[in-house]
């Protein structure tokens, strides 16, 4: 193998046709790179360089120099980029007697796609016959089919639970609604976890709306609504049923004296008055109260229907009250 004489050759069609293919002369010294592998080492000069101090030959392990390819049995080999990637790369070899030198074809194979990423190629870069570019246009194409459908999920979802939250949500105050307090009802129950029920009803708030209209009326539901949220946990559950009234589910809570409290405080507070529009809109509260414990086996009608009762023994009583069903 003569391999002595200066390699002469233009390289503008091997350019086009294999833009991944190094020319080598007979010592390993690289004479032409075509532009994608030159762009693949970026600043690093590979004119000039030894093929070996740039990539190292994985398969076959038997070619040491250059002058190596004429013997080996195949001419498919492996080997990998000297770089912080260790890249894989397939290569095809081709002894060119005539140019006195080694035809070396390289391709990325199956690793393409991190390639492209890392090297920041496209399309152009490849030949227009690579089949490994077709390959990377069907990964590019099932990824990003895999993003929409994830997106479309994660959305659906979202739109899911945004409708069911706006199926369980009174709309005005933002509190669970009947059908929240029914699904809790079986919650409860399911659990087996003692509570009490706590049904309370605006005193006077007729005439806040009869008097000033339906949006001071509305002004003084919200902040009923906050009151309430801030005077009970967040395992408890607080409902609007009603124009006016309100049911609160208060988990593993059966103590009487404990209930007492939170109803005094509540009744307190909401008699408040509400500032709308600089006009005091003034209501209180009248308050009944049930305990899962004192059923042998609890019925939310029942126990909702008791509750009721003793609402309006609070408002008999003289309204602003609260009543414990024992």
């Amino acid at each position: 193998m003569n391999m002595e004489r200066p390699i002469p050759f233009t390289c503008g069609v091997l350019d086009r046709v294999l833009p991944m293919h190094l020319m080598i002369d007979a010592k390993g010294i690289i004479q032409h790179a075509g532009p994608t592998i030159q762009k693949v080492f970026g600043d690093r000069d590979v004119v000039g360089r030894n093929v070996f101090g740039l990539l190292e030959l994985k398969r076959p392990r038997n070619i040491k120099r250059i002058e190596d390819v004429r013997g080996i049995d195949t001419k498919r080999v492996r080997l990998k980029i000297r770089d912080e990637y260790e890249t894989p790369l397939t290569g095809a070899v081709a002894f060119m007697p005539d140019l006195n030198c080694v035809l070396l074809n390289l391709s990325f194979g199956y690793s393409i796609a991190e390639a492209v990423a890392r090297y920041e190629l496209t399309g152009s870069d490849f030949a227009p016959t690579e089949l490994a570019v077709e390959m990377l246009y069907l990964v590019e194409a099932k990824t990003a089919a895999m993003d929409i459908a994830s997106q479309l999920a994660h959305r659906l979802h979202d739109e899911k639970e945004v409708a069911k939250n706006e199926a369980q949500t009174d709309g005005l105050t933002g509190l669970a609604n009947r059908r929240a307090l029914d699904l809790r009802f079986g919650r409860q129950l399911k659990r087996n976890v003692p509570f009490s029920l706590m049904h309370l009803d605006l005193d006077y708030f007729k005439s806040v709306n009869d008097t000033h209209g339906h949006a001071a009326g509305d002004a003084v539901l919200e902040a009923v609504a906050d009151v309430l949220q801030q005077e009970t946990r967040e395992v408890d559950l607080v409902a609007r049923v009603g124009g006016d009234e309100f049911v609160i589910v208060l988990d593993n809570l059966v103590c009487p004296a404990r209930l007492e409290k939170i109803a005094a405080r509540l009744i307190q507070r909401i008699e408040k008055p509400v500032v709308f529009r600089d006009i005091e809109c003034g209501v209180s509260a009248s308050i009944g109260v049930v305990l899962s414990t004192s059923y042998v086996h609890p019925d939310p009608l029942e126990m909702a229907e008791d509750a009721d009762q003793a609402l309006y023994a609070s408002k008999r009583a003289g309204r602003a009250a609260f009543t414990v069903s024992r």
